[in-house]
């Protein structure tokens, strides 16, 4: 009994305290659940998210992983707008960050109305890559996430296995 709990028991109480731990404080995974990140990410994919991502930086094009209060649930979007900047949407769905067009190749489809964003400091601006049906910044009732509401960047695609590797 004593070498049955030295070699088995003891191991995985070890390995499992090792996960939770990563779990907690280095890394989480997630399933994204919808469309909105479609092509780069599509429903069903599960993701590693690099929780020691410092958001100091952070760029505009990453894909990160927050909690947002309105919805109350994580979201993966693309971040678009740093703090201090003015984003602005035309009609033809085109972004432009303080009067300069930005080119969005990840962006399946563009469209939309006219708005504008003037982003707070220690707020971030996000949108999904399937501008149709994304759910996102242009619709919440406050369109800003707090830095402190990032939780980290989506890195890699872990499943399914035929769309495996890091994410761009």
């Amino acid at each position: 009994m004593k070498k049955f709990i030295n070699e088995w028991v003891i191991p995985v109480i070890i390995a499992l305290v090792i996960v939770l731990f990563l779990n907690k404080f280095i890394f989480i995974l997630v399933t994204v659940p919808t469309g909105s990140m479609e092509t780069a990410i599509m429903p069903g994919d599960r993701l590693y998210v690099n929780r020691l991502f410092n958001t100091e930086n952070a760029k505009r094009g990453d894909i990160l992983v927050f909690h947002s209060d309105e919805m109350n649930e994580k979201l993966v979007k693309r971040l678009i707008g740093l703090p201090g900047e003015t984003v602005e949407i035309n009609l033809e769905g085109e972004v432009f960050i303080n009067g300069e067009k930005i080119e969005e190749p990840y962006v399946r489809e563009t469209r939309g109305t006219a708005q504008s964003f003037k982003i707070p400091e220690g707020k971030y601006f996000f949108l999904g890559d399937n501008r149709p049906i994304s759910v996102d910044a242009r619709y919440w009732s406050n369109p800003y996430i707090a830095q402190d509401k990032i939780i980290g960047k989506a890195e890699f695609r872990f499943f399914p296995l035929n769309r495996i590797g890091k994410l761009k």
